[in-house]
């Protein structure tokens, strides 16, 4: 299986992905590259350093004006395309996507997000902050996938983590992102494996069968 990645952010899942592709967790995946919006960012040094192909595509023309989404969508697919791209996956992305790139890839986009869905859509310490006021006892991550709206797509997998007396967000922020970076690689495992199926809003994850293995001599 080919996947991307695409990242603005300081690309602490990803290093799981990368994590897992060199000790054979992910035994039959490729990251083919990682693309960001954010020329600096700690994903793109970190895929640098794996020798991994590092992507940046500014959001603005050589003249200084503003790409349109779907503009600058066109780019990013069109690098998918190229590389033969089967699943991407969306990881501290802070770009939202447009409805042809979704359509070009539908149900095979994914999204980590750092609450347990639908509860909390947003961004970063935004999200954390706003579960404590809430005075929530748990939190968690999900992992979904892409559809056209922010946050909104069928869920893959969520994790959970305990919420203490004293939680600031930065602490809950970190216990999150240790989940993250488990269902991150779980997620792409499942693909890997073809175990995923969708149904409306529903996905399932087909049993893991076992190769059959014949004993030598049989017969």
């Amino acid at each position: 299986m080919n996947i991307a990645v695409f990242a603005s952010t300081r690309g602490t899942g990803l290093q799981a992905v990368l994590d897992a592709l060199h000790d054979r967790t992910l035994a039959d995946t490729s990251l083919a590259f990682v693309l960001s919006n954010k020329k600096n960012c700690g994903a793109l040094m970190r895929a640098q350093s794996a020798g991994v192909q590092a992507y940046f595509i500014p959001a603005v023309r050589p003249d200084g004006t503003k790409k349109g989404r779907e503009e600058y969508d066109r780019e990013c697919l069109e690098i998918c395309h190229r590389h033969g791209i089967d699943v991407i996956f969306l990881i501290g992305y802070m770009r939202l996507l447009s409805r042809p790139f979704v359509a070009a890839y539908r149900n095979r986009i994914l999204n980590v997000h750092p609450s347990l869905l639908p509860s909390f859509p947003g961004m970063d310490l935004d999200v954390h902050r706003a579960v404590l006021a809430y005075g929530c006892k748990v939190s968690g991550c999900t992992v979904h996938l892409v559809d056209e709206g922010t946050d909104t797509g069928p869920i893959v997998i969520q994790r959970c983590v305990a919420i203490t007396e004293g939680e600031t967000p930065e602490s809950l922020k970190e216990k999150v992102q240790a989940e993250e970076k488990k269902a991150i690689v779980d997620a792409i495992r499942l693909f890997e494996e073809g175990r995923i199926r969708v149904e409306g809003r529903q996905v399932m994850v087909e049993p893991n069968v076992p190769a059959r293995q014949d004993s030598a001599g049989e017969g």
